[in-house]
């Protein structure tokens, strides 16, 4: 499913515009990513998905094409967690 599939869906079952269901979605995302850039809180959806912000130390790494070593700077990334509702209709229960 893409974005504009998802889109046509969430307006179908809220019974709401195409459009108002674009503004949500893109709210939504604007909001999750600005919680996570910040780094001092998670954002939890109970049941179904948990984002956060989460520390990469550096690390030793190979370049692959010679196999020389390199060392991976330290960085930032993002933790997606699947909430037990999510493990449950992925299971197909």
């Amino acid at each position: 499913m893409n974005r504009s599939e998802l889109v046509a869906a969430l307006a179908d079952r809220a019974e709401v515009t195409r459009k108002d269901a674009e503004a949500v979605l893109a709210v939504l995302a604007e909001t999750v990513g600005e919680v996570v850039a910040k780094g001092d809180e998670k954002v939890t959806i109970p049941g179904f998905l948990t984002f956060e912000h989460t520390h990469r130390a550096a690390r030793e790494g190979r370049i692959p094409a010679t196999g020389e070593p390199m060392t991976i700077p330290a960085g930032y990334s993002v933790k997606v967690s699947a909430g037990s509702k999510l493990k449950e209709a992925a299971k197909g229960n």
